[in-house]
């Protein structure tokens, strides 16, 4: 009898899910298929009481209770089929498969929370007007962003040299040294100290100069650079432990004095990954809001000065728009996620070009 080619391609793939299965091993999509299944009955008893009691689905227990028979589904199959060794293997692979999405709901729930939310105000009022004179609906977030950008450019300038030379010392000049120890260990004690004592330290000297009270732009980025130093020159250290040495003792071998060799060859080989660093530390005090709030204050007027007044950010434009809700209360929590996903898009955009400029002064590899 002749078969069709549809009746021939059916008998071809049975065929070799049977060869697949008789050998010890299962089919690529049957854990796809598992999945789909044990997605079904975790939500069958969640989708029966939500009918019951007319109650809303729970789909986070759904999910739950589907990753869990899963695991079980899989192994008890995988051991049957293709034995203990293998069944474990399938076992750990789907424990970190779920971990990793575990780890992602919250990410993925806040994003479209914040660009659900936020789109409400994203408009241009928002972004050409400041808070000044406005009671109620209105206004904009301009004073905050200008403040955002100007404190944390202060901070950057602050620290980025400080961080990169420390971090130059450790690799190049300490070595194993006492005081190369001495500052490692200080830094990485910095690391972990707390946002708030970073604002209060930055507090303590601005007031010992200018007097208690003292809110400025400046004393906000002092206080952002005290948490990035600590980013900046751990990462930075990283890179350059990852220069091969060889590209050193060629540079000596030729005459070249060792600063010129810091700064013609370790420097450009390891600047993708200190940018990269960099843009890391940024994006971790961008959004700091406790220390700004104790040394730069909050405004509802522009200031473009940072050594004069206080200055609005974007952090602690949120948390105020929040927390200080007027009437009608809607148009200040508009304006609060508004700012938040502006905040989210300026840390993406440094990020991008971040990734932009360690492309292009990346090291060349080819000839």
């Amino acid at each position: 009898m002749t078969l069709t080619a549809p009746e021939s391609a059916r008998a071809v793939a049975a065929s070799r899910s049977t060869a697949s299965l008789s050998s010890g091993h299962l089919p690529r999509w049957s854990p796809w298929a598992l999945l789909v299944l044990s997605l079904v009955v975790g939500a069958t008893p969640f989708a029966i009481q939500a009918l019951a009691a007319g109650s809303e689905f729970n789909v986070a227990g759904s999910v739950i209770l589907g990753a869990i028979i899963y695991l079980v589904l899989i192994y008890v199959l995988s051991r049957i089929i293709e034995g203990a060794r293998k069944a474990l293997d399938r076992l750990v692979t789907g424990v970190v498969t779920v971990a990793f999405a575990i780890a992602m709901v919250p990410l993925v729930s806040v994003a479209v929370t914040v660009v659900a939310t936020g789109l409400a105000r994203f408009d241009g009022l928002f972004f050409s007007s400041s808070m000044r004179g406005v009671l109620g609906e209105g206004g904009g977030a301009l004073h905050a962003i200008v403040g955002t950008l100007l404190v944390t450019l202060a901070a950057a300038i602050i620290s980025i040299p400080i961080g990169l030379m420390t971090a130059v010392y450790l690799v190049e000049y300490g070595k194993n040294g006492r005081m190369a120890r001495t500052i490692t260990f200080l830094v990485d004690v910095m690391t972990g100290i707390p946002s708030i004592v970073a604002g209060l330290f930055a507090y303590a000297v601005f007031a010992l100069i200018f007097g208690p009270g003292v809110r400025m732009g400046i004393a906000g980025s002092v206080a952002l650079a005290v948490l990035m130093i600590p980013v900046v020159v751990r990462s930075s250290e990283e890179m350059l432990r990852l220069v091969p040495n060889e590209l050193r003792e060629a540079s000596y071998a030729l005459g070249v004095p060792k600063w010129l060799t810091i700064v013609k060859v370790v420097l450009p080989t390891s600047i993708a990954g200190i940018t990269t660093g960099i843009m890391l530390a940024i994006s971790r005090v961008i959004g700091e809001t406790a220390p700004l709030l104790l040394t730069a204050g909050f405004t509802d007027a522009m200031n473009y000065n940072l050594f004069s007044g206080r200055m609005q950010t974007l952090p602690v434009f949120t948390y105020s728009q929040y927390a200080y809700q007027g009437i009608p209360a809607e148009a200040y929590v508009e304006r609060a996620w508004a700012a938040a996903l502006t905040l989210i898009i300026i840390v993406m955009v440094l990020n991008l070009v971040a990734r932009l400029v360690a492309k292009i002064f990346a090291p060349k590899t080819g000839r």
